[in-house]
C-alpha cells in the first residue's frame, strides 16, 4: 500500500521512530522513500544509522515532494512548524498530525491549500508495535487516503476510526490509559511483595496477567464481565479479591480517571485554540 509512497516525518522523536520501525519491519514502506526532519543532530544521526532513511535539519526540505507528511511535533510548536512548511506542500500531499488537542480546523487554518487532512491519536505502546491509534478525517477524504492512513498506523498496532468530537474521550481512555495500567501493574506487584514474593517475580506476574487478560478480550471478543465470571468461583479467592476492589470503588475510580483526563484534554485544546 505504501511501498512506493514518499513519506516525510516532521519531527524525529519517539513516535516518528516507532512508525519508521513499524513500517520497515512489516515491509509496508522502503527506507529510500522515507525522510525525517529534526533539529537535533544526534537524533538525525541515530535515525539515519538505525533505519537508513534520509534526514534533514530543515523541515521544508524534508517535506518537499512528499506524498504523505506526518507531523510528529508537540502541539505547542505545531503552529510555527505548519507555517514554516506550508509553502513546501504545494503538491497537496496527504497530511497527518499526531498532536494532542489540535483539531483539523486548526490544521486547515495554517495549511490553507491542504485538502487532505487526518488527525490521529496514537499511544505509547506504539513504540513496541502494540499501540492503538484513533483517526479522524476531514470530510470528503477519499477511501484511498483513509486506507493509507490506516496502513501507516497499523504498522504499530490497531487502528479505530472515530468522529473528531470524540478525540478528547480517546485521549482520556487510550492516550492516558497506559499510565493507568502501569499504576495497576505497580499496585498488583506491591501486593505480591506484601505477601512475600520477590519484587522481580511479582512484577512479571502482574504485567503478564494484565497482558494475557487483555489479549483474551481482544482475541475472543467476549465481554470482560463474562470472562471475569469464569474465573470467579462461589466463595473462592477471586470473589474475595473482587469484593475488596468494589469496596475501593475501582471501577468508578477508573471511569472518573478517563472522564477527568478527557475533560482536561478538552480544556487544553480550548486554551490553545483560543489563541488562533
Amino acid at each position: 500500500m505504501l511501498t512506493g509512497t514518499r513519506i516525510a516525518f516532521i519531527g524525529g522523536g519517539n513516535m516518528a521512530e516507532a512508525l519508521l520501525a513499524g513500517l520497515l519491519r512489516k515491509g509496508v514502506a522502503v527506507a529510500e522513500h522515507l525522510t525525517v526532519s529534526d533539529p537535533d543532530v544526534h537524533r538525525r544521526e541515530l535515525l539515519a544509522e538505525r533505519f537508513g532513511v534520509a534526514v534533514h535539519a530543515d523541515n521544508r526540505t524534508a517535506a518537499q515532494g512528499a506524498e504523505l507528511v506526518v507531523f510528529c511535533v508537540e502541539p505547542q510548536v505545531l503552529d510555527s512548524v505548519l507555517d514554516e512548511v506550508a509553502s513546501s506542500l504545494q503538491s497537496r500531499p496527504l497530511v497527518m498530525s499526531v498532536a494532542a488537542g489540535y483539531p483539523i480546523s486548526r490544521l486547515q487554518a495554517h495549511l490553507k491549500t491542504a485538502t487532505r487532512l487526518v488527525r490521529v491519536m496514537p499511544n505509547t505502546p506504539s513504540t513496541i508495535g502494540e499501540g492503538v491509534t484513533a483517526m479522524s478525517m476531514m470530510p470528503g477524504l477519499s477511501s484511498e487516503d483513509q486506507d493509507r492512513t490506516r496502513c501507516l498506523f497499523e504498522s504499530v498496532g490497531k487502528v479505530v476510526v472515530v468522529e473528531e468530537r470524540l478525540m478528547d474521550a480517546v485521549t482520556g481512555l487510550s492516550g492516558s490509559g497506559p499510565a493507568y495500567v502501569f499504576a495497576m501493574i505497580e499496585a498488583l506487584a506491591d501486593g505480591g511483595v506484601l505477601m512475600g514474593l520477590p519484587r522481580a517475580t511479582a512484577q512479571v506476574l502482574a504485567a503478564q496477567t494484565l497482558a494475557g487478560a487483555a489479549r483474551m478480550v481482544l482475541e475472543q471478543g467476549t465481554h470482560p464481565a463474562v470472562l471475569k465470571d469464569r474465573v470467579t468461583s462461589p466463595g473462592g479467592t477471586t470473589i474475595a479479591g473482587l469484593s475488596r476492589l468494589e469496596q475501593g470503588r475501582l471501577r468508578a475510580t477508573l471511569m472518573s480517571a478517563v472522564t477527568a483526563a478527557a475533560q482536561r484534554s478538552q480544556e487544553l485544546g480550548e486554551e490553545e485554540n483560543h489563541h488562533l
